[in-house]
């Protein structure tokens, strides 16, 4: 099944819509949706490697504005979006008590999930909820996101030829990685 998904993401690099169908992805991964851009952004990057900057920074932009929703939904929804969001990460039992801790840390919060496979929309959400100052929010997850990004894309842009042999030949266990990493961010956001 990864093998097809691979092969349709490599041949969906050259498609017209494919920067927009990333751009929706790193949108919605910042407020609602639990798949990372990553998983669009590195077989378009493999695909064209001359198109790395490009797509770092439509990724980087979109993720900064979805975070922007994700911060809304928190100050503004909170209750009717926001916390359904985070319960269904098992999130529920902690919040009063995070909400407490987080803007004393909120700029660690913020960078680490911006850089970090940790679900950035927890984070986003979170921030909103506890109102976190709008600008330092902004400003971090500006270099969060930035910093993820670009660093995917100069190392694949760097060594993708290798990297996309590598994956192309050992895709079970790159199919196996990728699950394990999957549930893994999935059960630390839900036990942490």
């Amino acid at each position: 099944m990864l093998r097809r998904l691979y092969d349709w993401t490599m041949r969906m690099a050259d498609h017209p819509r494919a920067l927009w169908a990333l751009a929706l992805i790193a949108f919605i991964e910042s407020s609602v949706f639990p798949i990372p851009p990553d998983v669009m952004m590195v077989p378009m990057i493999l695909a064209r490697p001359s198109r790395a900057w490009l797509i770092a920074g439509i990724a980087t932009l979109a993720s900064i504005l979805g975070g922007l929703l994700g911060y809304g939904i928190g100050m503004f929804a909170f209750e009717s979006i926001g916390q359904p969001v985070l319960e269904s990460l098992g999130k529920a039992g902690s919040m009063e008590e995070f909400s407490t801790k987080f803007n004393d840390y909120g700029f660690w919060a913020v960078l680490g999930a911006g850089i970090t496979p940790f679900p950035f929309k927890v984070i986003t959400i979170m921030s909103g909820w506890t109102a976190m100052p709008l600008g330092l929010f902004l400003a971090t997850a500006i270099v969060a996101r930035a910093l993820r990004f670009f660093v995917i894309a100069a190392l694949l842009w760097k060594f993708g030829t290798p990297i996309r042999d590598f994956i192309e030949r050992r895709m079970a266990l790159v199919s196996t990685a990728f699950f394990v990493i999957l549930v893994g961010g999935f059960f630390l956001v839900r036990y942490l």
